[in-house]
């Protein structure tokens, strides 16, 4: 293969070099297009925008395939744990026992909250939204952690990591308790990233069931990275411009709020609880999204990078039916899943169209049957993607050769008057 694309252009032939990644993507370097030629390119979306390069997550979405650092997602659910992939992530290499043991310290170092940032808690109306919450938390880091904001400074980055990592488990689970009213307790034991959010959302005193804490530790790792999505381009442009890292972080938890981002798994059980309430068949639903009938829509299907059944999805279809049945659970709104899922798969119209289920289809009914209510869905993705946007705001902070984000636009607005 050659390695130019050339552009015939106004008249004009132009080379522009062709790039390829080390999984044999290829991508045509037109960073010299618009000043060669005044042109640009007009790519609604950003779908076919690569903007700059990343060694982290490897996404394959016609062949349905997703790898952090060169691991399947099925290999570190099956022999790895969140911390250990959030490691993998950020530092590039699975730790040691050593590098494990320090890892978590750093982590347990920074466990429990200021006495300060514990009274945003207090000024905040009780049904805030838990998005809301660790939000302003994230942001207030810039505030309590000052020291940590030099982002030239490799120890104070170390120390932002930590901070960020290990704040955010208590903020998700005490934007919960403040919501029901409770007040906040630490567990007294230590115990794993899965384990210590069951215990700070339910109690010092739950009893964390090892399969319980399994699942939930396997839907973090299943969320730690998904390449260049809406939230993390939203971290690496904030982090383009050289804020730190918790201001870059509290911009991927704004953009991760969206219902077509990370509150996907969210809309899907309200559709599923809509079908259930109305009595519709889901055969009749499907026939519906068909008819695109007035506020029907399939949600938790198809997916802007995958055009094959999402990877994430296999797994969590599994853990999902593993849950129900060690919880002795029926949900109602588990069978109408099944139902559509079986449904869809057999009909030439979602199949033509790529529309399989995606990780979030399963996600909101095991985090339902662990009794987690579904407001608290996109603040535990953030839990689990946080160590992605730390990777990706590190990995961009290191390029010496990172620019400023700037895209640019056409203009249709009125001419000078």
């Amino acid at each position: 293969m050659s390695d130019t694309a050339t552009l015939n252009l106004a008249g004009k032939t132009l080379n522009f070099p062709i790039l390829e990644g080390s999984e044999q993507e290829k991508a045509i370097d037109i960073s010299a297009l618009r000043k060669e030629t005044g042109f640009v390119t007009f790519d609604p979306g950003y779908g076919n925008t690569c903007p700059s390069k990343s060694s982290i997550t490897f996404l394959n979405g016609e062949a349905g395939a997703l790898r952090y650092r060169g691991y399947t997602i099925a290999e570190l659910c099956d022999k790895h744990t969140f911390e250990e992939s959030a490691y993998l992530c950020i530092y590039g290499e699975l730790p040691d026992g050593e590098q494990l043991a320090s890892f978590k310290a750093g982590l347990k170092k920074y466990a429990k909250l200021p006495e300060q940032l514990l009274k945003i808690f207090e000024g905040l109306p009780q049904d805030t939204h838990p998005m809301v919450t660790i939000n302003i938390l994230t942001s207030a880091l810039s505030a309590y952690y000052p020291q940590f904001t030099d982002i030239s400074s490799e120890e104070q980055v170390e120390e932002a990591t930590m901070v960020a990592l290990g704040h955010m488990l208590a903020f998700v689970a005490f934007a919960y308790r403040k919501n029901i009213g409770e007040s906040f307790e630490y567990p007294e034991e230590d115990c794993s990233i899965a384990a210590g959010l069951l215990k700070l959302m339910f109690g010092s005193d739950y009893v964390v069931d090892p399969d319980v804490e399994k699942v939930i530790d396997e839907l973090l790792i299943l969320h730690v990275d998904h390449e260049f999505n809406c939230s993390t381009s939203t971290v690496r442009l904030i982090g383009s411009s050289k804020a730190n890292l918790f201001a870059s972080c509290a911009g991927g938890i704004s953009a991760l709020w969206g219902p077509l981002h990370g509150g996907a798994n969210q809309a899907v059980v309200e559709m599923l609880e809509f079908i259930h309430e109305n009595g519709i068949d889901p055969a009749e639903y499907l026939e519906k999204v068909k008819r695109k009938e007035d506020g029907i829509r399939l949600m938790g299907f198809g997916h802007r990078v995958y055009k094959n059944y999402d990877p994430r999805a296999r797994i969590i279809k599994k853990t999902c039916d593993r849950v129900m049945e060690k919880l002795g659970q029926e949900d109602p709104l588990l069978a109408i899943a099944q139902k559509l899922e079986a449904t869809a798969l057999e009909d030439e119209y979602f199949t033509s169209r790529k529309l399989y289920p995606n990780v979030d289809f399963y996600s909101g009914i095991v985090y339902r049957a662990i009794q987690i209510p579904t407001e608290m869905f996109t603040p535990l993705f953030a839990l689990g993607r946080l160590p992605g946007w730390i990777a990706h705001w590190r990995e961009q902070n290191s390029d010496p050769k990172a620019r400023i984000g700037r895209p640019r636009q056409i203009y249709t607005g009125s001419t000078q008057r």
